[in-house]
């Protein structure tokens, strides 16, 4: 008899080591060494060693596959196992949840690396703000990053070098300059920072990942998930808020996401589409992991979920770290000397370095339409070596590679800083002395309203950016100048190009050719297949292992129909009895089983009683 073996890793595949680099929020990267079987929830403790941070449940590590889609790498799983990419790996260290109350944050560090995530998101246009409201936060940022005004150093439109949001206005720059100079006065760059939080925590895209898709009309949507439920932008509006005590239940699908829950006391049932079914599994997993995260009172009540009501079919996924109430708790018994903040200063950047003579902006374009630029001055390149390119470029639709985070697309450093994958982009570049490292956002507009009512949100369409290069453009890959070495073109002309091309067309013909000699072949041996199949069967029948699967099979069935047999009549026997347990009495309760007692179980009753009695007297009459 064989024994059967099976595959497994040689010691020294094991003792293989990978190389891993993490892209933090102030775009410095660490590296270090991991086995093939560590898990994620190393190389999350390794940076929050980096940092000396305990309050590390609000953080997580972020990748893209091969195939543009973002993931969370999971903590109690492979690193390996989770990344499809070529080593060695890229990954990005980013706010997973969103504090709800930022001020109950302990220590300076954390709040210090909340802000870095703001700011990535105000420059991204995921935090949409009013007018008013983008004008404090800019003068936070240059606050925190400056220092008070002071007009020697400072000239009168020293807020343009500082590219704070994707469309910036001269009367929001205005605006900035008159707040950091009178209301910001004296602030320190921690309290800057604090007053920032403050106010973008109030904002109702505050802490929104947004996945884009497409509603049951083919419009397109934002979905994202905050402290307070699921919520969903269309336009410059909110048109759904569902706080976490009303979703019953998330799925999804294929493609296809649902939301279920409670709204007005009526059951509501939201569907929306994604581009592929790795973002729908994607978009599912976020929203089961801060459902439990916000809503559970303890670890101990998150149960494992399942993407599907199918028995036996579907995903199974269970968020295995603590939740907001037990992070705030273990926050407030933290006692130790605050750890020191190193603040990156401008110019120690790596973005800063690579980009030293040119402000340089990529961003994907808006998933959505977007207004035009409100910019009342035009960019001048004085430089030949910088384009100026204006926000009325034109729109590209929604795309399979355009997922919301910019910083997360940065992670394919690699595979997209070779190209486009055929999608525009924008890119806007300025002569500047002075220098932001970190990226910024959109201005917008945000109303009080009844919570899940439509609520206008912005006088702009909700219009997250997703970065096409590695964030910062890494310089032994090119740089800047890989941009200019490889122009950005349209689909339509590069289809023109490609069909003008003749090595090109003697391909399309070659195969072409190879499609109609498989036709051929295929209506040829159309007319044989009875034959085949006969030859398949017996040939079939002939195979052990086949035979040996068969017999298998017919066990398991036999020995089901056996337990079937057995327990059935026993259960109804049971129910039947005078015995008196709680589960068989709540049974007996339902109409389902009074109607199989009074319809079926006392008619065969009857029935079977009769025959026996007209046996045993034919018995006696004998």
């Amino acid at each position: 008899m064989k024994m059967l073996r099976f595959r497994s890793p040689s010691i020294r595949s094991l003792d293989q080591e990978v190389l891993c680099t993490i892209r933090l929020l102030d775009d410095t990267e660490i590296s270090c060494s991991i086995q093939r079987d560590t898990k994620g929830q190393f190389l999350l403790d390794h940076v929050c060693n980096h940092y000396n941070l305990l309050e590390k449940d609000y953080f997580g590590i972020r990748y893209v596959d091969p195939e543009r889609q973002r993931h969370w790498l999971e903590p109690n799983k492979s690193v390996v196992r989770q990344m499809k990419s070529h080593q060695p790996y890229t990954m990005c260290f980013r706010v997973k949840f969103y504090p709800h109350e930022p001020m109950k944050i302990r220590e300076e560090l954390t709040k210090y690396l909340l802000y870095l995530q703001l700011k990535r998101d105000v420059y991204h246009g995921r935090l949409l703000c009013p007018f008013a409201e983008a004008a404090y936060l800019g003068a936070c940022i240059i606050q925190a990053e400056l220092g008070d005004y002071d007009p020697e150093e400072h000239p009168s439109d020293y807020i343009r070098d500082f590219k704070l949001f994707p469309k910036q206005s001269l009367k929001l720059e205005k605006k900035i300059i008159e707040i950091h100079k009178n209301e910001l006065r004296g602030q320190s760059a921690a309290f800057a920072e604090l007053n920032m939080l403050q106010r973008a925590h109030s904002l109702e895209t505050y802490g929104v990942d947004p996945h884009p898709c497409k509603d049951f009309t083919g419009s397109t949507a934002f979905l994202g998930f905050t402290a307070t439920g699921f919520v969903v932008f269309q336009g410059n509006k909110r048109i759904h808020l569902l706080k976490w005590a009303d979703v019953s239940k998330l799925k999804f699908e294929g493609k296809t996401f649902y939301v279920i829950g409670v709204q007005k006391e009526k059951k509501l049932v939201l569907t929306f589409h994604t581009l592929t079914p790795a973002a729908c599994k994607h978009l599912w997993k976020c929203g089961v992991e801060n459902q439990a995260f916000y809503k559970c009172a303890k670890s101990s009540q998150i149960k494992t979920v399942s993407s599907s009501n199918i028995f036996f079919k579907g995903s199974r996924f269970r968020y295995s770290g603590r939740v907001a109430k037990e992070v705030i708790e273990a926050s407030s018994k933290i006692q130790r000397e605050p750890p020191d903040v190193r603040r990156v200063q401008f110019g120690q950047s790596r973005s800063f370095s690579s980009l030293s003579h040119k402000n340089l902006i990529i961003n994907m374009e808006p998933l959505v339409p977007a207004l035009p630029s409100t910019n009342e001055y035009e960019e001048t390149a004085t430089d030949p070596g910088v384009v100026a390119v204006k926000d009325s470029v034109p729109l590209s639709p929604l795309k399979p590679a355009a997922p919301a985070d910019t910083q997360q697309q940065s992670n394919e450093g690699r595979t997209s800083a070779s190209g486009s994958d055929l999608q525009p982009t924008r890119v806007s570049m300025e002569n500047s002395s002075l220098r932001p490292q970190t990226p910024k956002a959109e201005d917008g507009v945000v109303e009080d309203d009844e919570a899940g009512g439509s609520l206008t949100i912005s006088e702009l369409v909700y219009s997250p950016c997703a970065s096409m290069l590695p964030t910062p453009v890494d310089e032994s890959q090119g740089g800047v100048d890989l941009l200019f070495s490889s122009p950005v073109q349209s689909p339509a002309r590069m289809l023109r190009e490609l069909h003008a091309d003749p090595d090109i067309q003697a391909q399309l013909e070659a195969v072409r050719e190879q499609d109609r000699a498989y036709e051929r072949t295929r209506m040829a041996a159309a007319g044989g297949m009875g034959g085949v199949l006969t030859s398949s069967l017996r040939l079939l029948s002939s195979n052990e292992r086949f035979n040996a699967c068969v017999l298998s099979a017919a066990r398991f069935v036999a020995v089901v129909m056996g337990i079937l047999l057995v327990t059935v009549p026993t259960l109804l026997l049971l129910l039947e009895s005078d015995i008196d347990v709680s589960f068989l009495h709540e049974i007996r309760q339902t109409p389902e089983f009074e109607q199989f007692h009074y319809e079926y179980y006392c008619p065969l009753r009857r029935w079977i009683l009769c025959r026996i009695s007209m046996a045993m007297e034919n018995i006696w009459s004998d």
